[in-house]
């Protein structure tokens, strides 16, 4: 039941500080008055993707990020062997605040875009095949 309970207050402050961001810190929606349901509707301007979601499924990701950011040392927070975050309440997301942004899918990866992926982020095939595996459209052995 805690853990619910803080899952849920996470999701809450992630919710709250977005909305601090739209119509104040970078006030790009000041006079923003949605509803619960709207929100829950995502009618928001902007989007707030994270690392391992449908829109952006690669999980290594937060490794860049949490260095470029400093996260371990600033925060105590980090990332365990399966790149969780940890403490597990802990939630991440890209911010980005233009209006004709939108969620969207990441289709199935076909072998020829891992191939191409893995070369620009400089790991194994292997290593990508790993943490995209549940979008790949080819199995693995």
């Amino acid at each position: 039941m805690l853990k619910a309970v803080g899952d849920r207050l996470a999701e809450a402050y992630t919710e709250y500080i977005h909305e601090k961001i739209r119509k104040e810190w970078w006030g790009y929606d000041k006079n923003e008055n949605l509803t619960v349901d709207d929100l829950l509707k995502v009618k928001y301007k902007g989007i707030r993707p994270a690392c391992g979601y449908p829109m952006q499924p690669d999980h290594t990701e937060n490794i860049l990020l949490f260095d470029l950011l400093n996260v371990k040392e600033k925060t105590s927070i980090f990332l365990t062997e399966s790149l969780a975050m940890w403490p597990a309440n802990t939630v991440s997301a890209l911010l980005i605040g233009n209006e004709k942004s939108f969620y969207f899918n990441t289709n199935e990866i076909c072998k020829d875009q891992v191939v191409d992926y893995a070369r620009r982020k400089n790991m194994p095939v292997s290593e990508i095949e790993k943490w995209l595996k549940t979008t790949l459209s080819y199995e693995i052995d």
